[in-house]
Order: C-alpha cells, then structure tokens, then sequence
C-alpha cells in the first residue's frame, strides 16, 4: 500500500495523475481526479487565436490583463498587479528579492512554501502568535489555507501584516483559494512589506493555463515584474485571464454553485464516517484512521484523492462535477461501508 503512494508520488502534492493510472493499471476508466482543489466546472472562455501564437505576447495585453485582474481584485492601482506564469512561479521567486534572515511559515502549509525557503531553515509555527512568527524576518501563511482550510480573517490579518511591515517585517500571504472566501482578502492594502499571491487555475478550473499573480506595494511589484522580463505568460493564459477575470457574473454564479456543491460533498462524507474537519468550496480535509488505505481502495476505483506522510489519518478530496457526482457517492459508499 505505502509502496504505491511513494510510487505516485501523491505525498508531495496532488494532480500526478499518469502515476496512479500506472501503479493502479486495473482501475476503472476515466479517472476522478480529486486530488488538487481545482474547480471541477471550469470557465468555457476562449483560447488564444492561431496568429496570438505566432506572435510574441503583447506587453499592451498584458498591461489589460493585469488592469482587469486588479479590478476583480479589489486593487485600486493596477501597477501593483504583476502576471506571472502560476501561483507556484512567484512564489519561488520571492526568497531572492525579500532576502533571508528568519523565516516562519504557518503550518500545516503547502508544500511549495516550504520548498522555496529551504535554504532559510524555516521554523514551523501552528499560530502567528508564536514567538518564532512574530520574531521572523518572513512570515508566510496561506489564507484560507492548504491543506486543512484554516481561515484568518481580514481584519486580523490586515493588523498583523501591517504591525510587522513597520517592525521591517514581511508578510507572504497566498490566495490560491481566495476566490471562494472573498471576505479573506488583503490585496486592496498597499503595505509595504506585504506580498500576496493569487491563483488563476484553481478557482477558474484551467490549471493548465499557467497563470497566476503577485501583489505587492507599487515599487515592490515592479522589481518583480523586471524580474521576469517582457514576456512573463504566454498567448493562452493572456487570453483566458482577459475575458475570464471580466466575467463578474460567472464568478458570483461559480461561487454560489461551489458552496452547495462542498455541502453536497459534506453530506456524503458524513453518511460514510468522514466528517470534514476543514477545507475550502474547493476541498475537503477528512479524519479517518487509515487515510492511506483509504486512498489506495479509491485509487483502485479510479479516484485520485491527497494523502499526507506526516499525517496518515488525514485525506484531502476535491469536488466532483455535477456529472461524476453519483460516481463519487457510490464509490464513497462502496469502500466505507
């Protein structure tokens, strides 16, 4: 059993999908990939044109993107925007302007953060109130969180960040699933030492697309743009971000449908003994005694879910769309039951 999750590789994050479809070649097919917290009813927007892909990108489009980005942001300078190619890109690229010195990371965290700060010898702290955290040169939490949907609320968060920046502190704090807590969000504040990270694939169901951004106070954000040069997304992602972050409707209706159907979800969960003990609309973090076991009779039954080594009694699921949802009922069932 352990020997098939190291052998997918599903302990260091989800979406390795090929791997499971290997070491569970009897499986069912298509796969329910569970595994990430990615909107399973993505945004249906165009691709980019065939003469956007034989041409180098536009820095006008890019200037438009990041205007309407910030717009659905709720950030007033769109100078203070930066695209970049995924979440993941920037946040490996922060260590390099920000600096060393102390670093802690709010954990549990996603697994990225703590890769990008090795070098730091990061401390893991539980509450910003630790002794560690308020001392660190570099605190960095994601809100609300991954892998187990901890929240901070705005207010709280917006003290911390702006206390610390004072003390000549910096605050990272990751968005990746701020679409669906709103209330959450930061990236209105202009603080100086505050650098927040948003996801385009995960609420807009396009991982693939590679987009994400970085916000920053005005100076802040230019060095990063400078950092990544002219063309930091390609014609795709310019595309997609464009028209979808304009689409406040389709937003307000994506929200709403993901909440209920995260409650749809918990309902199951709870029928088969796996009460939710966190999460966001796009996740579910579940205790069960033999998280392991349980991952590897879904795998058996062509479902990819997230189990963690540090945390054998621990499984994050993902949604299922509306037409696999009767699969992930019965399948939930059939290996709880």
């Amino acid at each position: 059993m352990s020997a098939s999750i190291s052998t997918i590789g599903a302990f260091r994050h989800g979406g390795r999908l090929r791997e499971a479809m290997a070491a569970f070649p009897d499986a069912p097919r298509p796969w329910l990939d569970l595994s990430t917290g990615i909107n399973p009813e993505p945004w249906s927007g165009q691709r980019a044109p065939a003469d956007a892909l034989r041409r180098l990108p536009d820095p006008r489009e890019l200037a438009e993107l990041e205007t309407i980005a910030a717009r659905a942001f709720g950030v007033a300078d769109p100078g203070r925007v930066v695209a970049t190619s995924g979440a993941e890109a920037a946040l490996r690229l922060l260590p390099g302007l920000i600096g060393g010195g102390e670093v802690a990371l709010l954990a549990p965290i996603y697994g990225g953060h703590a890769e990008s700060w090795a070098a730091s010898s990061p401390s893991l702290v539980t509450s910003p109130e630790d002794p560690r955290a308020v001392a660190a040169d570099v605190l960095v939490l994601v809100n609300p969180n991954n892998p187990d949907g901890r929240r901070i609320d705005r207010d709280t968060l917006a003290a911390l960040a702006a206390e610390r920046s004072d003390a000549g502190r910096w605050t990272v704090v990751d968005e990746s699933f701020g679409e669906v807590a709103p209330e959450l969000g930061v990236a209105e504040l202009e603080i100086d030492r505050l650098a927040i990270l948003r996801s385009f694939g995960k609420f807009y169901g396009l991982p693939g697309a590679r987009l994400g951004f970085l916000i920053g106070n005005k100076v802040f954000a230019q060095e990063f743009r400078a950092l990544l040069g002219d063309w930091p997304i390609g014609a795709d992602a310019l595309a997609l971000g464009i028209e979808a972050y304009a689409d406040a409707a389709w937003r307000g209706r994506t929200r709403a449908w993901l909440a209920t159907q995260a409650g749809a979800v918990d309902t199951v969960l709870a029928k088969a003994g796996l009460k939710p003990l966190g999460g966001c609309d796009l996740f579910r973090w579940v205790e069960t005694p033999d998280a392991h076991g349980l991952f590897t009779q879904l795998c058996a039954r062509g479902i990819l879910t997230r189990p963690f080594a540090d945390r054998p009694d621990r499984l994050r699921l993902g949604l299922p769309s509306r037409n696999d949802f009767n699969r992930f009922e019965r399948d939930i069932h059939a290996v709880t039951s």
